[in-house]
């Protein structure tokens, strides 16, 4: 395999080459100053270690966990500057983020966790996002900064026993910071270029003695957008957000704490819009493809090469957000064990604006889906304090969520030639208005409970169970309005053929029993190895979007509700620490199968069908995971996490046809064999950071310099995996380097994809498949100043 025809792995060893030099270059002062590490620091991991999580509900060392685990600490966060799940995904490569806007978010872990394509409301994720033991039900969280964080826990795999709702790829444990009864604080300021600004603060402290304290963190971030608009001059895909988050900790006595946590995020970025990437051609007749469409038009793209930057959308866009919510987490200590009681409301507001059709044209002049969720959550638990040889957990959960939507879609003047055919009447289409309204409610309703029998100081075994009850109820509906006034049978039945009105109404309710197995076994003192099975459940979901319809023009109900997805999994791993605890090494080998994959499918007819839901009758996962964290010294840390995944459509025989296989009466494609969206065969984080003792202005404290890279493979973003959407594999490396002083003082400079690596984050078909391929490039090197004050 000769190096030229696989240039991704030039940049892997290129970007591999240069974040060993910099961190084995400091590593030599290191080496000669082994002095300890600054006073209060805590170790830092981009893996598990001897570090405390709550993976299972319960305070324990992350080594003695027999789950896939990696933990991302407050300490590396601050490192890195990683302040998004976007960040985090560079150093954990089991994690990937697919984002064309936040309502159109993905996380997946090994690649489950949600289809890619056009949000559906009625679609859940199969990677369940919990802060402070409360679960988020948007995937829109995920593009949230984070705010005063402690730890993130990535569980991999099915977590459904204890983490429950939609968990069957695994779960986001996300821990803030509790507020201290010591008095303490930080502020940061971050400075950068394209206008990057980013303030950070937090306090926290007393307010009545021991009894009660508080604690109030606050972010800000702004940046100019990395696009350049050629049709209205402006920046475009910028960012601009504040997120407030207060806590108070209410100690009534030595058993009982009440912990209330408020927050408030509002998100005004000028965003989001897409870049031409390529054309894809199609079986369609040339007429009906992007080169001659564009060409009737005398329309142009301003540049064929994504990486110019350059967008020229001619209708207004934004990505306006308000997420709120608040919390009250009761632990009391009986003694023999402690009920915990987590009660929780939240809301998200999603105001976006869009120009679907990506260019300047006056195809789709407005596509618009403002949504409103709210949702309660109430789980109740009883856990024992570990003083036998049996450690149980037993709960019951109860979900309300309500989500509803008012959308708008607005074709133009140049809607007919795209979508239709030049010899039709342009008003035909001009002004023609689609108005979507929908709402659906879902209950979810709980009892789980999980146990570890010591069999012996050196085996376990850990059995679990989940029972859910699920009940959904939605209604749907389209009107049409504007366009050509015309009594013409044959030109209404071509408007319709692009959209039509619509009303439908289902309910679903669905119950099930997963849970999961696994036995543990100390081989020796820093030596865990495992095996387990664990079974996962997705509730089904009703198609809140559309539905295709019958040739009589009926929609087709039995699109309406989709089957629930199963997800089940088995384990091995080998957690191991080793020098001297000074190294942590963990390996994972597994295979998913998963029947009944919710899909988003995309219509492939020429109309705007945002998309909707159908079942892939089976999908196989399996893979290898490598963690492993290192502290050869005082003054050096190392850490390099792989992952190699191996995901297959097993059995889709309905499914979406990709570009090149559309013609003019294509409807489904098999796409059984074919990998599956979404999912790197190779990922791999590698990194460090090195430290040496000095002054500087007169301050004593230690010098430091630290790098991370990473590494994914080539891999498809849509669910058709048309081989013009795949996204080639990259290589990005991000550096620093500065000054810690003992007194809390702390400034770095920072150099972000610091290879000025050109890369895509996600690319999509345009709707009306004429065969243009858009998408969002990731952000070029970029430089700022981070100063930060402790006390």
């Amino acid at each position: 395999m000769s190096t030229s025809a696989h240039p991704f792995i030039r940049r892997l060893l290129l970007t591999t080459a240069s974040a060993a030099c910099v961190v084995s270059g400091l590593a030599s002062a290191a080496h000669a100053e082994e002095e300890q590490v600054r006073p209060g620091s805590a170790p830092v991991v981009a893996s598990v270690g001897d570090i405390v999580v709550t993976a299972r509900r319960r305070d324990e060392r992350a080594q003695d966990v027999p789950i896939a685990l990696t933990v991302v600490n407050e300490e590396l966060l601050d490192r890195t500057g990683a302040y998004n799940i976007a960040q985090v995904t560079q150093l954990a490569p089991s994690v990937q983020l697919l984002s064309s806007n936040p309502r159109n978010t993905a996380v997946t872990i090994r690649g489950l966790g949600a289809s890619y394509g056009l949000a559906n409301d009625g679609l859940e994720q199969g990677v369940g996002i919990y802060v402070d033991q409360v679960y988020y039900g948007r995937p829109a969280t995920a593009t949230l900064d984070f705010v005063d964080l402690d730890r993130i826990e990535i569980l991999r795999g099915p977590q459904g026993t204890l983490f429950g709702k939609n968990t069957t790829a695994g779960a986001l444990n996300i821990t803030t910071r509790a507020p201290s009864f010591t008095p303490e604080g930080q502020a940061e300021l971050s400075i950068g270029d394209y206008g990057f600004l980013q303030a950070k603060a937090t306090f926290s402290g007393p307010i009545l003695a021991d009894r009660l304290a508080g604690r109030f963190s606050i972010v800000s971030t702004r940046r100019d957008g990395v696009l350049d608009n050629v049709t209205t001059g402006e920046k475009q895909n910028s960012q601009d957000s504040i997120s407030l988050r207060g806590q108070l900790l209410f100690r009534a006595n030595d058993r009982l704490s009440l912990r209330l946590s408020a927050d408030y995020a509002d998100l005004t970025p000028d965003c989001c819009t897409q870049v031409y990437v390529t054309y894809g051609p199609t079986l369609k007749p040339a007429a009906q493809q992007f080169p001659a469409l564009a060409a009737g038009l005398g329309y142009a793209p301003p540049s064929a090469n994504p990486y110019s930057r350059l967008a020229d959308v001619d209708s207004a866009i934004q990505a306006d957000q308000i997420h709120r919510g608040v919390s009250a987490v009761i632990d009391y200590d009986l003694g023999w064990g402690t009920l915990t009681s987590v009660t929780a409301w939240r809301s998200w507001d999603w105001g976006p604006k869009n120009d679907r059709d990506y260019t300047a044209l006056d195809i789709t002049r407005q596509s618009a889906n403002p949504s409103w969720q709210d949702q309660w959550s109430q789980e109740l638990r009883l856990s024992s304090n570990g003083t036998g040889r049996i450690d149980w957990t037993v709960g019951l959960y109860a979900f309300h969520q309500a989500v509803e939507t008012h959308g708008v879609t607005e074709y133009g003047k140049h809607a007919v030639h795209w979508l239709l055919a030049p010899n039709l009447p342009a008003a035909l289409l001009d002004g023609y208005t689609v108005y979507n309204d929908s709402r659906i409610e879902t209950d979810s309703y709980a009892v789980f409970g999980q146990v570890t029998w010591n069999i012996t100081d050196r085996l376990h075994l850990t059995p679990g169970l989940r029972y859910t009850k699920e009940e959904k109820s939605g209604w749907y509906e389209a009107r049409v309005a504007g366009g050509l006034q015309t009594t013409d049978a044959t030109l209404i039945s071509r408007r319709l053929g692009v959209a039509r009105p619509q009303a439908y109404a289902a309910d679903l309710s669905d119950d099930d029993l997963s849970g999961q197995i696994s036995l543990a076994w100390d081989v020796a003192p820093d030596i865990l190895a495992y095996g387990g099975v664990a079974r996962g459940y997705k509730s089904g979901g009703i198609n809140m979007a559309g539905i295709p319809n019958l040739p009589n023009g009926q929609p087709a109900l039995t699109n309406a509700v989709v089957k629930p997805e199963v997800v089940t999994t088995w384990e091995l791993g080998l957690k191991t620490q080793s020098f001297g605890r000074r190294l942590t090494a963990n390996l994972a080998a597994y295979r998913t199968d998963v029947e009944d994959f919710q899909a988003n499918v995309v219509d492939s007819g020429p109309g705007a069908l945002r998309g909707y839901l159908a079942n892939a009758e089976k999908v196989v996962i399996q893979g290898v995971e490598l963690d492993a964290f290192a502290r050869p010294t005082p003054n050096l840390d190392l850490y390099a996490n792989l992952a190699w995944t191996d995901a297959q459509y097993d059995s889709f025989a309905n499914g979406p046809c990709p570009l090149e296989r559309i013609g003019a009466s294509t409807v489904a494609c098999d796409l059984s064999g074919e990998n599956l969206p979404g999912v790197s065969p190779w990922a791999a984080s590698i990194g460090g950071e090195a430290r040496a003792r000095g002054g500087f202005l007169g301050l004593a404290g230690e010098f430091f310099g630290g790098a991370d890279a990473s590494y994914r493979s080539t891999y498809n973003s849509d669910a058709s995996v048309s081989r013009y959407t795949e996204i080639e594999g990259y290589a990005l490396l991000n550096l620093r380097a500065g000054f810690r002083a003992d007194n809390g003082w702390e400034a770095f400079v920072w150099i972000k994809n610091a290879l000025d690596q050109d890369y895509l984050q996600f690319v999509s078909v345009q709707s009306g498949n004429s065969g243009l391929v858009i998408g969002n490039p990731g952000d070029p090197r970029t430089l700022g100043l981070t100063l930060r004050a402790r006390y």
